[in-house]
């Protein structure tokens, strides 16, 4: 199996943004980690869904936010998946960052829009968002599939993604089986 890592140095992985950068991404992302993520991501939106607790939103979307400026380092629903959960499982599925945190920026803007949507008193728009999230956020979850990378991919295969953006989305021998 072949690592995704930083040219000429195996085995080391590469940030999105540069070593030490206040707004590092990992690159690989630990494709169970991610999934344990989707996970709890789902959990905490179907109780709100259920509740109609619009707090909850706003907890989602600083999630999110957290998760596209910083990686896994500050959201803490990625620091109990990456730190606690997915150790526990012994699993390691190495794949692109970039596609990623691609789909955690649309969980941002959707989780937002609902928060905007449901504080300007259009709560039914809101909670239809939410449950949009929460279909993306399960396909992730339990079927392995990444919404937001699948629309990465396209994006990227029609040139408004440069493809020097994610090496590995385009090479086939860098990505991980």
């Amino acid at each position: 199996m072949g690592k995704l890592s930083v040219p000429g140095k195996p085995g080391k992985p590469r940030s999105q943004d540069g070593p030490g950068s206040v707004f590092a991404f990992p690159n690989p992302v630990n494709e169970y980690a991610a999934r344990i993520t989707a996970g709890l991501v789902v959990l905490l939106a179907a109780a709100t869904l259920l509740t109609g607790f619009g707090w909850g939103l706003a907890v989602i979307a600083a999630g999110f936010w957290l998760r596209v400026l910083f990686g896994p380092r500050i959201s803490p629903l990625a620091l109990l998946s990456v730190r606690v959960l997915t150790p526990r499982l012994g699993r390691v599925k190495l794949v692109p960052g970039p596609p990623k945190r691609f789909a955690q920026g649309i969980g941002a803007a959707m989780s937002t829009a609902a928060a905007v949507l449901l504080a300007a008193g259009l709560a039914p728009a809101a909670w239809i968002l939410l449950a949009v999230l929460i279909v993306a956020a399960s396909l992730e979850a339990f079927a392995g599939f990444c919404l937001g990378c699948a629309i990465f991919g396209l994006l990227q295969r029609r040139g408004l993604i440069p493809e020097d953006i994610c090496e590995a989305c385009n090479n086939i021998p860098l990505r991980q089986t």
